[in-house]
């Protein structure tokens, strides 16, 4: 394996104390002069954090009185546990954001429950204020209840319960950035770019991407119904069985002499994976493989530290991403190490509009450094880290506090990675939305440069058959595949264009 390492320290930092009460209850309407065990907890974590300053103060002092009218005992506790999640944000997320604004995505949030006073138990106001404030920062960012926070570590893990979808919010709606192979939205059809209008019948509009996601949510074996919106189609409704998800990370076959590895997502089952998918193709050949195409393409990302691992599993050496927080002093650049899997084989990296985040770093690097030939179309463009920071006693933040920099010195929000020959569908789709399309997405720091990538329209190329194709093709097979298979056996791009394509002007 040419010295190829494991994975180097992860950057999906969990910042706080993870204490034996996290696991404790949630307690309600505590009588008064008795300290509660969330208020034990608080005290004990204690607050590190500077004192609010006094007009800050004088804002957070709103959402306090609109607590104290909705919550049927507001007791003190709850208010401390809004105050403690609060100073995290100013002083954690990527960009400052005016204390007015939080205040008042916080007072949404408890009025969109349309309650009376002194009627909503003082835990659910929290949740609501907090669900709304951290959810108004950008569509990645969001406030994570018992049952979410627990879930997160489960996901990562590459095995949940749901439905297999990767989403996000837009106008209002959930889109879905990308369905997840062999679960139950991909086998019923949901595609990415869908929009869900409603979840059995009711309406989501409105509700914050933590709110819809949990009405998605159920036990295993339980039917949901989703309402769809796509582009070009009337709405149409969909009915869906929850499974426990299980995701395999890493696919694998040989397509004659040339290896294919498609990676769906980047749990921690992705380094193993990669290794024995290289160790199959070597075995099922007897021989190297001419070639490597690596498929990214409905890969909404996962874990930075498999991302790192992944990019370098086929670099020698340069940087692969850094990672830069609101403070001059807080980044950090991953820098490959010598060792390549594939033994310098040629190697195309496969993308398209549902390719985000771990994703784009692997795209990027093997692209800057010249390992790889990158194919296909304009990836998502989500370029940011998100960090959960546990709350005392229950819940987590989940807050973007970094952006991705990719080799060549540019984030990657918002901007996503050009491929080096776009590969154009048989019939142009609507445009597709991407990271920059989002309401309240965090910009591009720096402009992109033109893309005067020649283009070749998939239908010139071979159409390849069997397998798993992770996005909707043609009934005869993917062509785009086709076109990664047809560049590698053409040993160059001057041929391969030869044969397929033709540069686009500059």
């Amino acid at each position: 394996m040419n010295g190829w390492r494991g994975s180097p320290q992860t950057l999906l930092v969990i910042i706080g104390l993870l204490l034996g009460a996290a696991v404790l209850p949630t307690l309600s309407g505590c009588t008064v002069g008795t300290q509660s065990s969330l208020s034990r907890v608080i005290e004990a974590v204690g607050d590190r954090l500077q004192p609010l300053p006094p007009d800050t103060a004088r804002e957070v002092a709103r959402f306090s009185e609109v607590y104290k009218d909705t919550a049927i005992e507001p007791a003190q506790d709850r208010l401390d546990y809004f105050k403690f999640a609060y100073k995290r944000v100013r002083a954690k997320y990527v960009r400052e954001v005016p204390d007015a604004q939080l205040v008042d995505a916080a007072i949404k949030g408890v009025a969109d429950l349309k309650a009376a006073p002194s009627s909503i138990a003082a835990p659910k106001v929290i949740e609501a204020g907090l669900d709304s404030m951290i959810a108004s920062l950008d569509p990645h960012s969001s406030y994570m209840n018992r049952q979410e926070f627990n879930e997160s570590f489960i996901h990562t893990k590459g095995e949940f319960g749901g439905l297999g979808i990767e989403v996000t919010m837009q106008d209002g709606l959930v889109k879905v950035v990308a369905p997840i192979e062999d679960t139950p939205a991909a086998k019923a059809g949901v595609a990415s770019g869908d929009l869900i209008t409603h979840v059995d019948g009711v309406s989501i509009k409105g509700h914050s991407l933590s709110q819809s996601v949990r009405r998605m949510r159920g036990r295993a074996g339980t039917s949901i119904r989703l309402t769809l919106k796509r582009e070009g189609v009337p709405d149409f409704d969909l009915t869906l069985k929850r499974a426990v998800i299980k995701v395999r990370a890493v696919r694998w076959r040989s397509v004659g002499r040339i290896g294919y590895i498609r990676v769906s997502r980047f749990s921690e089952r992705m380094e193993g994976g990669i290794v024995k998918a290289f160790a199959a193709i070597r075995a099922e050949m007897g021989r190297e493989p001419d070639g490597i195409v690596l498929d990214l393409r409905n890969n909404p990302g996962g874990l930075l530290d498999q991302s790192i691992v992944l990019a370098d599993a086929f670099l020698n050496a340069g940087e692969i991403v850094s990672v830069r927080g609101r403070r001059t002093n807080s980044g950090r650049a991953f820098v490959a190490q010598e060792g390549d899997l594939a033994n310098g084989l040629p190697m195309v990296v496969l993308i398209n509009g549902g390719s985000a985040s771990a994703s784009e770093i692997v795209a990027s690097a093997l692209k800057y450094h010249g390992r790889a030939t990158v194919m296909g179309a304009q990836s998502f463009g989500k370029g940011s880290v998100q960090t959960i920071i546990p709350m005392p006693e229950e819940g987590a933040l989940r807050l973007t506090t970094a952006l991705y920099y990719g080799p060549d010195g540019q984030t990657i929000q918002a901007r996503g990675i050009a491929p080096d020959i776009l590969i154009q569908a048989k019939e142009t789709p609507a445009k597709r939305r991407r990271e920059a399309d989002l309401p309240g997405s965090l910009p591009a720091q720096k402009a992109a440069g033109a893309n005067a990538a020649p283009t070749v329209s998939n239908t010139a190329c071979p159409a390849i058959k069997g397998g798993r194709s992770p996005v909707r093709s043609d009934a005869d097979g993917d062509h785009t595949l086709g076109c990664a298979i047809a560049f590698l056996e053409a040993g160059s791009t001057q041929k391969f264009l030869a044969a397929y394509g033709q540069a686009r002007s500059m």
